[in-house]
């Protein structure tokens, strides 16, 4: 008899899958933009969508995802310390969208009318985040109000990807539900 992953292993393959996945896109992405549309303003980043599947997901571990966004993001476009800080930094202040999923539960923003409102607050606390950390380490106001601007393309990627992913089963989900949903059809199977 096969034996069965526990709740640990489950979470730490599940959060390494996405972690891995987010690193291969990211990175791609950055040296698509620096091949083919180098000093073009806009920037493209799946950092907001994936740190907002973990987020329903896993909860607060979506935040180790949006700091890695950042460092892939960084380090493939040659960053200095300051905007490691910057972008590391910004994105983890998304983890205050959690506070919205642990308030009205997952499965109502999952579901609801804030499926699609929980990327985007995503996304803003990320930009928002990264505006913040560069206004205090001396940045000016233009070029902190640059991260909302040049990054308005990821927003709609984010969309996207959230749309899809909603309609997969269990992807936009907390594993857990997700879990005890497939297991509570599989003892329905077995009693017919």
């Amino acid at each position: 008899m096969k034996r069965q992953r526990s709740w640990k292993e489950y979470r730490a393959i599940d959060l390494t899958i996405w972690a891995l996945a987010l690193a291969v896109f990211e990175f791609l992405i950055v040296r698509a933009a620096n091949w083919w549309f180098p000093g073009q303003p806009f920037t493209v980043s799946l950092a907001a969508a994936v740190a907002s599947i973990v987020y329903m997901r896993w909860g607060w571990w979506g935040g180790l995802h949006a700091v890695e966004a950042g460092l892939v993001f960084c380090f493939f476009s040659g960053a200095t310390p300051a905007q490691y800080l910057i972008y590391c930094g910004g994105n983890l202040c998304s983890i205050l969208a959690v506070l919205l999923l642990t308030r009205l539960g997952k499965e109502r923003v999952r579901t609801g009318h804030l499926s699609l409102v929980f990327p985007l607050l995503v996304q803003l606390l990320m930009q928002g985040g990264r505006a913040l950390i560069a206004l205090a380490l001396g940045a000016r106001p233009e070029t902190a109000a640059g991260f909302f601007t040049t990054d308005s393309l990821s927003l709609l990627f984010t969309f996207v990807i959230i749309w899809i992913a909603r309609k997969l089963d269990g992807v936009y989900e907390d594993q857990k539900h997700y879990l005890l949903r497939v297991h509570d059809a599989e003892g329905e199977e077995r009693r017919r």
